[in-house]
Formats: C-alpha cells, sequence, structure tokens
C-alpha cells in the first residue's frame, strides 16, 4: 500500500477505506463544492484563469509550465467545438502517482476536468489512460458513470446552461503516447506518433480542433484552488513553485510510495518521511524527476530542496516527480544499461537520430557492463548524443541523452573501470 502525507489531492483521504473513491465519500470531503459555485455564481473563465495563474500551479507531468497560462492560450471566443484532455499515459520508469489518483480520488480529477472544460469553452473532454493499469481504467468508467448520475456530467449541468461530457480512453502501453500530439493521434486512433509542432494543439489538437492537454495531477489540484482560494494553494509551496506535489520515491527506502509535500521541502525530509535508506546502506545517487531526469550523486541532491528551481539548479529536472534512490552497492554501468534499453525498446521509430541513436547508446552500454567495453566508448557515448539531442521531433531523444550523459559525467570512474579491468568495480550489485 502507497504512503500518503496530508496535501491537496489526498486530503482527509483515507487510502484503506475500499470505498474511499466513490462519489459518496468525495462529497463528505468538500467534493464538488467548487465546480458548484462556479455555476451558481456564473464565474467567468477570465477571473477562473485569473485564479489559476495566482495558484503558481505549474504542470505536474514533467514540463512544469504554468498552468493558468496554457489555459489562456485557448482561442476561448473562437466558434466551433474545443476539447480538454487529460494525459494520464503514465509510463515514465519509477512514476505511479496518477494511477493512484485514480484508483484513489478520481472524483477530484472528473471535477477538475469539467472545470477546466468551463474554463476554457470546452463541451467535450478526454482521459487517456495508460493501458496497462486497465483496472484503473475501469474504476475510472465507474466513477463517471456516478457522477452522470449525480449530474455532474451531461446536458445542463447543475440545472446551468453548462454542458459537458467526459470519456475515458485507454492506451495500450506505449511510452511515445505520454508526448501530448502522439496522445492526440492515438486518440483519433492512428498510430501514436509525435506530430510536428507549430501548429500547437492550442490552435489545431484533437480532430483539428483546439485542445488544452493537461496531466492527471494537475487537474485534480483544480478543485482546492477554486474551493480554498488559489492563494493558499501558493502559500503551501515557495515562490515560483505554488503548492504542493505527489512524489512517488522508489528505489532502496524502506517505505516507497506517494508522497505528497510542499514544494520547497528539502530532499533529506522526503527520504526520513520514506523511512530513511534501506538496510541502513548509504545513499548514492537519486533521479529526482522520473527515468529521464539526470542522475544526482547523493552531496549534491542531499543539498536540494523539492522543487522545479533547485532541481534544475542542481543540474537536472524535478519532471513527473518519480525520485529513484540508489544506494552504495548500485552498479551505475548496469543501471544505464536498463535505462538505455528502455529508450531502446519505446523509441516510435518515426525520427532517424533517435530510432537509430537509442539503439546505438544501447549496445555500447551494454558491451560495457558485460565487459566488452572499447577504448573510446565514452568519447563515442558523448558524440551520439550530440546527434541525437534537438535533432528529433519530440524529446525522446533527449530523454534518452540526458542520463547517459550524467551518469557517464559523475560516475566515469565506474564505466572506466568497466573497460579497462572487464569487470565491475562495485562489489555487490543489488537485488
Amino acid at each position: 500500500m502507497a504512503i500518503y502525507q496530508s496535501g491537496v489531492i489526498f486530503e482527509n483521504l483515507d487510502t484503506s477505506d475500499p470505498d474511499c473513491w466513490k462519489l459518496d465519500s468525495y462529497l463528505k470531503r468538500g467534493g464538488y463544492t467548487a465546480l458548484k459555485k462556479i455555476l451558481s455564481e456564473k464565474i467567468t473563465q477570465e477571473a477562473i484563469i485569473a485564479d489559476m495563474k495566482t495558484s503558481g500551479l505549474r504542470g505536474r507531468g514533467g514540463a512544469g509550465f504554468p498552468t493558468g497560462l496554457k489555459w489562456s492560450f485557448m482561442p476561448r471566443a473562437l466558434e466551433g467545438q474545443k476539447y480538454i484532455v487529460c494525459n494520464s499515459d503514465e509510463g515514465e520508469p519509477g512514476t505511479f502517482k496518477d494511477k493512484d489518483i485514480m484508483a484513489f480520488n478520481p472524483h477530484s480529477l472528473i471535477e477538475g476536468m469539467i472545470i477546466a472544460g468551463y474554463s476554457i469553452g470546452a463541451s467535450v473532454g478526454y482521459n487517456y489512460i495508460h493501458g496497462e493499469i486497465f483496472e484503473v481504467y475501469e474504476r475510472f468508467e465507474e466513477a463517471l458513470a456516478e457522477a452522470r448520475q449525480a449530474g455532474f456530467l451531461g446536458k445542463n449541468i447543475q440545472g446551468s446552461d453548462f454542458s459537458f461530457e467526459l470519456h475515458a480512453h485507454h492506451g495500450y502501453g506505449a511510452y511515445i503516447c505520454g508526448e501530448e500530439t502522439a496522445l492526440l493521434d492515438s486518440l483519433e486512433g492512428k498510430k501514436g506518433q509525435p506530430r510536428f509542432k507549430p501548429p500547437f494543439p492550442a490552435s489545431f489538437g484533437l480532430y483539428g480542433c483546439p485542445t488544452t492537454i493537461n496531466n492527471t495531477e494537475s487537474l485534480a489540484s483544480v478543485p482546492f484552488i477554486l474551493r480554498d482560494g488559489a492563494q493558499m494553494f501558493q502559500d503551501k509551496g515557495i515562490p515560483n513553485n505554488g503548492g504542493t506535489k505527489l512524489f512517488s520515491i522508489s528505489g532502496h527506502v524502506n517505505r516507497p510510495g506517494n508522497y505528497e509535500i510542499p514544494l520547497g521541502t528539502p530532499f533529506t525530509k522526503l527520504l526520513e518521511m520514506a523511512g530513511g535508506m534501506r538496510g541502513g546502506k548509504k545513499l548514492k545517487a537519486v533521479i529526482p524527476g522520473g527515468s529521464s531526469a539526470p542522475v544526482l550523486p547523493a552531496e549534491v541532491m542531499l543539498a536540494c530542496t523539492m522543487d522545479y528551481d533547485s532541481i534544475s539548479k542542481a543540474g537536472s529536472m524535478l519532471g513527473s516527480g518519480a525520485v529513484i534512490v540508489m544506494n552504495e552497492d548500485v552498479c551505475m554501468v548496469k543501471a544505464l544499461e536498463r535505462l538505455a534499453y528502455f529508450y531502446h525498446e519505446e523509441s516510435c521509430g518515426q525520427c532517424t537520430p533517435c530510432r537509430e541513436g537509442t539503439g546505438w547508446l544501447y549496445e555500447i552500454i551494454h558491451r560495457i557492463e558485460n565487459g566488452m567495453g572499447r577504448a573510446g566508448d565514452l568519447e563515442l557515448l558523448d558524440s551520439i548524443g550530440n546527434q541525437m539531442a534537438g535533432r528529433t521531433i519530440c524529446a525522446l531523444a533527449e530523454a534518452a541523452v540526458f542520463p547517459v550523459r550524467s551518469f557517464t559525467k559523475y560516475f566515469r570512474d565506474e564505466f572506466e573501470h568497466h573497460i579497462e579491468h572487464k569487470k565491475c568495480k562495485v562489489q555487490h550489485k543489488w537485488n
């Protein structure tokens, strides 16, 4: 069972209650209060978007783009269909927060999407759910049925003149569909591959219509912001990093799980919440934002606070908030081999630098790990990375290159030892 701290999305939520995800439980915790207020008082779209900007909420899927600003890009005065789409295609290794939002508190996401639809002038929304968590997809469908029956979805919601319908759509486990334009193509029934931008989804998105795409955690935070106040949400974090955030912490800790904590919390505090290092081992390295984020050595990470600016200044990314903790026994060459294999397998193959480059990176790291490394391999990895980064339609190539660059930068001695001595420098690899 995942472990939760008090925050916004999991506020007063007892995850041990098997019915905590249902509508009755959500209503008792203040659910749909924000939506009812918006509809009854006819709060304007402009006012809601202004509150979202005040809240300081930044995209929780990885990029950290201000949510209110993204909503303002939608051409609301333009006639015709508009869409709100939730990106629940959570496929980044180490990330498992969105799954638990939909499993334990799906109505927070539903309410957030309805409010987002109202704010951008959309009458239809889609939640694209990762295909490998089908049981969560089924639960979300049940929650949608509850919301419809209670009059929160459909025509003239709560007696207002606002109508909104929301649909769930499950993918098939393709990592590339987490890229927003590949997700849109998949929703349309096409092969999920990234599109050239521009045009951006806000002008040409789903079915060629204006579309706003947000992450699960971002949208699930919206009801709190508009119920309890944008400034209150902002004050839970620090300047430029408003609110609380879910961190999925895994690896060599005693209590892996999801922790919802204020942005700006020291990493040492998060590590303490997770029960500290398993077996009393020393901390060696941390990937702070999902597998595509550059790894940081222990001494750098221990000085960081968990927010976008601190992690960026340290040379990595907060990303999705997936914190992968590695102890002193980890072979960094083996760890990088696993990551390189993932990106090689998940490249959609549309762009030659990514299709060929990810395979080449994996092959070189694989042979280094297996005692067949050659002089010049590290320089070759760097050269390949330079030919991949910034030369593809989407950022998957960069996602593959960032770990390679950071692992070989901070733990170069281990790679050199593998190449020179044909064996691992670390005595005991992890279980």
